[in-house]
């Protein structure tokens, strides 16, 4: 994609409209966190508005995070208890908190945002320095569905309506396994485009990742209530410790 910086991802209007539309797997996620970190700190990598480390804080947890898009913070720090989350404005493969945590976590496909292997691998080494002697690394990704194309580009529909529809433009490349695709809103009176580059990848790489930065897989699951991980799976949960 022509132009594309992962830093300009996330600006804006984007950074705005991001919780327009949740999740509604908020509360699991907030559930299991709690469970696996007890009454230990916790680190969010790409914390973006908060959508996790907020409630997460909210039930006596100290959380911190980090994040690239300082629009993601500024929306952040205008929700109530925002201004009470420390977060530093900057690259999860690379800032340095000063302190160590009981539990690091990446959720939401968010280890995609980073569009190579090195650095996928320097996120997971970033997360290991961060950690506890006895810390966990806990990553949330979606199992890659565009490999599975018969062409590398691809048109995604999604909520079709009377006076607007989604459209998903993507392009696939197998060798980088990097995805391009451009989110475009179109409406009776509006076209909204919103660009984003992410790179795929299956749990064993990821599994390789942890190996190079001294963590070991723990336990995966296909869920937040702890569903088993299979082939039939579409995301997994993955919980890594230092070996």
């Amino acid at each position: 994609m022509e132009g594309f910086r992962p830093e300009d991802s996330f600006r804006g209007d984007v950074a705005k409209r991001y919780d327009d539309e949740l999740r509604g797997d908020e509360d699991e996620t907030v559930q299991f966190l709690k469970e696996i970190a007890g009454e230990r700190d916790c680190l969010e990598l790409a914390v973006g508005t908060g959508r996790i480390a907020l409630p997460l804080a909210a039930v006596g947890l100290r959380v911190d995070g980090i994040e690239l898009s300082p629009d993601m913070i500024e929306v952040l720090r205008e929700k109530p208890g925002g201004s009470e989350i420390e977060v530093v404005n900057g690259d999860m493969t690379a800032v340095d908190m000063g302190r160590r945590y009981g539990v690091v976590y990446l959720v939401f496909n968010s280890i995609g945002n980073v569009i190579t292997q090195d650095g996928q691998v320097k996120c997971f080494e970033n997360a290991a320095r961060h950690l506890d002697e006895d810390g966990v690394f806990l990553l949330e990704c979606r199992v890659p569905t565009a490999p599975k194309r018969d062409d590398g580009g691809f048109v995604e529909v999604s909520h079709p309506g009377t006076g607007s529809v989604h459209i998903a433009a993507c392009r696939y490349d197998p060798v980088s396994q990097v995805l391009d695709l451009s989110h475009i809103d179109i409406g009776n009176d509006m076209v909204r485009m919103v660009p984003l580059r992410l790179r795929l990848a299956y749990p064993p790489e990821f599994d390789l990742m942890a190996r190079c930065a001294g963590l070991k897989l723990e336990q995966r699951y296909g869920g937040w209530k702890r569903e088993p991980f299979d082939a039939r799976s579409w995301r997994h949960i993955s919980v890594y410790r230092k070996r």
